[in-house]
């Protein structure tokens, strides 16, 4: 728990609008400061712990979650703070994180400040914006991880928090780091990915802006990932020039083999470069939400998946999620990259059970259900720039898709800007006008969205298009 000095000080900021000033602590849990120095807020169009960001339901405030891991006290701190100072709606993002909707003017302070009590910021709170390392929701428990990720992701999170260096990253530089398990997001880019190799001695390979599923530039002894973690962010940030805030922006100017070569130059041991790693890929994994109860390499415990409908659920349904963690597991939750959630360390006696718990708090547990196949964002009613209610929309195909037997993946997005989706979806309906969409499909000749299949059509046009095209089963077709 975050000593209550802090929410103290939080309330009695000066603040402007819906965006947070935040403070410089020292050792927040030990030895907080009695003056606290103020820290200039940093601009930045994503909502953060401590900068809420306003949207046309009200403020947004996202809180980035290490691993994806939630604590049950933690759900219900957010849960309460969500219902007193917000909508009570609650995102959950593609990164693994959640995002509280509807902040009211008047709150903010107070809400920051409920959280930060539940170990829900960082340490230091300067370092708040560049916790982007995504996980596996199974690490430490998939059958199929090569290693545990866990210990050198803690590393790596404090390597941000510690650095103020690196605090200059974009708030949207993100990296990854895999383990091999299945249950694996590999589809997102990240601006460096880190996977591990099959074999002994232990292995990272890693590249930038991509993800595991593309060819690995080099690769190191896995005690040797935090310091290529700190050399990659350090070179990124010396050769990064003006309006190049991405791996992929300094690439477009910058050969990724220059860029290893100015890597290696600041390491101290030697990156591996050989033939084998430069044939070896990562094993591809189903890209779609896990439903259901999937056995851990823990003996006797299941993991229980379900997905949030249209990443969206209520803060009643945190709470009932977080009852349901303190009574079957080990009163923890976990946050997926496919906007849904799975309970871990489920004795196998009562998965079942759990599995039925979560599809009575309305949770998609069922994989031939269409809406768990589909994206959308938050459209027209949240956002400025939306043309369509792509929720709605989403709602209404989903319906249509049910009397039919398709099932395809469709990422439905209000404005070009694809908010809701981190990698290019097999189909996605991107709006036109405030009733009708342009239909694309991915194809790898295609950049963007892909091909541009239909110019336009509404929504029920759309459910019976896929009816025709879509095989039953095929989400990819």
């Amino acid at each position: 728990m975050r000593t209550p000095q802090i929410a103290d000080v939080l309330l009695l900021q000066n603040r402007v609008g819906l965006v947070a000033a935040p403070f410089v602590f020292g050792d927040r849990l030990n030895h907080p400061p009695a003056t606290p120095q103020p820290m200039a807020t940093r601009s930045s169009a994503c909502p953060g712990l401590l900068r809420i960001v306003h949207a046309l339901d009200g403020g947004i405030c996202r809180v980035k979650l290490a691993g994806g891991q939630l604590h049950s006290h933690q759900a219900r701190a957010i849960a309460e703070a969500a219902s007193r100072y917000a909508s009570g709606v609650l995102e959950l993002t593609n990164r693994s994180n959640l995002q509280i909707r509807g902040v009211r003017s008047g709150g903010e302070n107070t809400l920051i400040a409920q959280l930060l009590d539940a170990g829900l910021g960082p340490r230091n709170l300067a370092a708040d914006d560049v916790r982007n390392l995504m996980l596996s929701p199974a690490a430490g428990l998939d059958r199929a991880a090569l290693w545990d990720t866990r210990l050198l992701a803690t590393q790596i999170l404090a390597l941000l928090e510690n650095s103020p260096e690196l605090h200059a990253l974009s708030a949207k530089f993100a990296l990854q780091l895999d383990g091999g398990e299945s249950l694996a997001m590999l589809q997102h880019p990240h601006d460096l990915w880190l996977s591990a190799l099959p074999g002994e001695p232990q292995w990272l390979a890693f590249g930038l802006a991509g993800s595991p599923s593309d060819p690995a530039l080099a690769a190191v002894p896995v005690e040797h990932g935090l310091d290529l973690v700190h050399g990659v962010l350090s070179v990124f940030l010396q050769l990064a020039g003006p309006g190049q805030h991405r791996m992929r922006q300094l690439l477009s100017t910058l050969p990724a083999a220059a860029f290893v070569e100015h890597l290696q130059a600041r390491l101290p041991f030697p990156l591996r470069r050989d033939q084998a790693l430069c044939q070896w890929r990562r094993p591809e994994v189903p890209c779609r939400a896990p439903m259901g109860s999937i056995a851990q390499q823990q003996a006797g415990l299941q993991m229980v998946a379900a997905a949030a409908r249209l990443g969206r659920i209520s803060a009643n349904q945190l709470l009932a999620l977080a009852d349901l963690a303190e009574q079957y597991g080990d009163s923890s939750l976990r946050l997926t990259p496919w906007q849904g959630l799975l309970l871990p360390n489920i004795p196998s006696a009562a998965a079942d059970a759990v599995l039925q718990a979560l599809a009575e708090l309305d949770l998609l547990t069922d994989t031939r259900e269409p809406l768990g196949h589909l994206i959308a964002c938050s459209g027209s009613t949240g956002c400025a720039k939306g043309l369509t209610d792509s929720k709605a929309d989403a709602l209404q195909l989903a319906e249509r898709l049910r009397a039919s037997t398709a099932c395809p993946h469709v990422h439905i997005s209000a404005c070009p800007r694809s908010c809701a989706a981190a990698h290019t979806a097999p189909f996605t309906l991107l709006a036109s006008s405030n009733d009708h969409y342009q239909l694309y499909q991915r194809m790898p000749e295609a950049a963007g969205f892909g091909q541009l299949l239909v110019a336009a059509m509404t929504i029920d046009e759309a459910g019976d298009w896929f009816a025709a095209h879509c095989a039953t089963g095929n989400s990819d077709a």
